[in-house]
């Protein structure tokens, strides 16, 4: 699929940006993203060493901060800048789809139920790439991301890819045609 008059850009491409300016449209919807940003970081920083995490906050839940700070410097040592600032991409990223998903799930209302099929794949993209390297902590395989070729760095950066593109397929949720092309 190519994008407008036969240039080699796909379609997706030339909705992205759309995509990614939806949150800043609104005051609420960019509080929502900066939420679910914040929150998907301290999950995917606290999951990267599952048994601190553990036994950190069973201790005392108030070193919440410390917990996220301590993890967001092994995550530095550990992967470096270039490690770290996937996770923070992501993170932001995870912000805006689900921003979007919520956006497209109230336009889904409005035209009928069968459309909320077309949202789904969006919100399971950012939830389950999200996740991967929690699961493998919790499964107790921690150093599985130390393992992988670049310390998992490849596999988020596989995420992010996914992430974008189904923002791209998305385009501004509240401007698309939910079931065709625009």
């Amino acid at each position: 699929m190519t994008g407008p008059a036969g240039s080699a850009v796909p379609a997706w491409l030339g909705r992205l940006p759309d995509a990614l300016v939806h949150p800043l449209t609104s005051n609420a919807r960019l509080l929502a993203a900066g939420a679910v940003t914040a929150v998907t970081y301290v999950v995917l920083v606290l999951g990267t060493f599952p048994e601190f995490t553990v036994q950190l906050l069973a201790s005392d839940p108030t070193d919440l901060f410390y917990a996220v700070a301590a993890l967001t410097r092994e995550t530095y040592l550990t992967v470096g800048w270039v490690g770290l600032a996937l996770v923070a991409t992501y993170a932001v990223l995870a912000g805006v789809a689900v921003t979007n998903a919520v956006a497209l799930l109230g336009r889904a209302r409005r035209t009928g139920a069968s459309t909320i099929l077309g949202v789904v794949p969006g919100v399971l993209a950012a939830g389950c790439a999200s996740c991967g390297a929690g699961v493998l902590g919790a499964l107790g395989f921690v150093g599985a991301m130390a393992a992988l070729p670049f310390q998992g760095n490849l596999l988020r950066l596989g995420g992010i890819a996914l992430l974008l593109f189904f923002l791209g397929r998305t385009g501004d949720p509240l401007t698309c045609s939910i079931g065709g092309e625009r």
